[in-house]
C-alpha cells in the first residue's frame, strides 16, 4: 500500500480514539520508553503532540525525563513550513510554548540547540517491518535525520505493521519503534 493510502486508512483509526484511551496508551508508551538505555544520551529530541491528530502524549516522557534524568537536555522542534526544515530548541517549560498556524505547539523564545543529539523520538502514523515510517508527508523528519548520526525511536499508539510500497531513497529508517505493548527493533527478522 502506498503512503497516502496508509495515511487515509490509519489516521481515522487513531483520530477515533477517545482522549481517555490516548492517555492510557501514552502511559503504556512511557513504560516502554523507561526501558530504553539512556546512559549515553546527553541530548534527546522529542516531538510535541498534535492534539487534533491524537498523537501520543509526549509530555509524559518529558516530565519523566526531567524528574529522573535532570542532566539530560531535552530539545523540541520548531517547523518552517516554507522550507520543510526544523530548528531545534531547548525545552524550557509549558510557559514557553505557543500554537503555530497549524495548531502545533512550538517553543516561542527558547534557545536553539546546535550540538549533537544522541536520540530522536520520531512521530509517525504507521511503520513497517524494516523500520520505515509513514509521516504526514512533508519530509521534516527525514530531512533532519538524514543529516545526523543518532538513535531514531518511533512512537506509535497503534501496534500495526503495514506494508509500504513506495519507500524511497530519502526515507530514513528507524532503529526502534515503541508501541503500547511492544518494542520493535529494526529490521525485524
Amino acid at each position: 500500500m502506498d503512503k497516502a493510502s496508509i495515511r487515509k486508512r490509519i489516521l481515522p483509526i487513531r483520530k477515533g480514539l477517545s482522549p481517555e484511551v490516548v492517555q492510557e496508551l501514552s502511559e503504556k508508551l512511557l513504560n516502554q520508553f523507561k526501558q530504553l538505555d539512556l546512559a549515553e544520551v546527553k541530548t534527546l529530541h522529542i516531538f510535541l503532540p498534535i492534539k487534533s491528530q491524537n498523537e501520543p502524549n509526549t509530555f509524559l516522557i518529558i516530565d519523566w525525563l526531567k524528574k529522573y534524568h535532570p542532566a539530560l537536555k531535552i530539545v523540541i522542534p520548531r517547523a518552517d513550513f516554507e522550507t520543510s526544515l526544523m530548528t531545534h530548541h531547548y525545552f524550557e517549560g509549558m510557559e514557553d510554548l505557543e500554537l503555530n498556524a497549524y495548531q502545533i505547539l512550538e517553543p516561542a523564545k527558547a534557545k536553539i540547540h546546535s550540538g549533537e543529539i544522541e536520540m530522536v523520538i520520531v512521530p509517525l502514523i504507521a511503520f513497517d517491518k524494516n523500520g520505515y515510517r509513514v509521516g504526514y508527508g512533508k519530509g521534516f523528519y527525514d530531512r533532519f535525520l538524514s543529516g545526523i548520526q543518532t538513535k531514531k525511536i518511533g512512537l506509535s499508539l497503534l501496534d500495526e505493521l503495514v506494508e509500504i510500497d513506495n519507500v524511497n531513497e530519502h526515507d530514513v529508517r528507524l532503529d526502534q519503534c515503541l508501541t503500547p505493548d511492544k518494542v520493535y527493533t529494526f529490521p525485524l527478522s
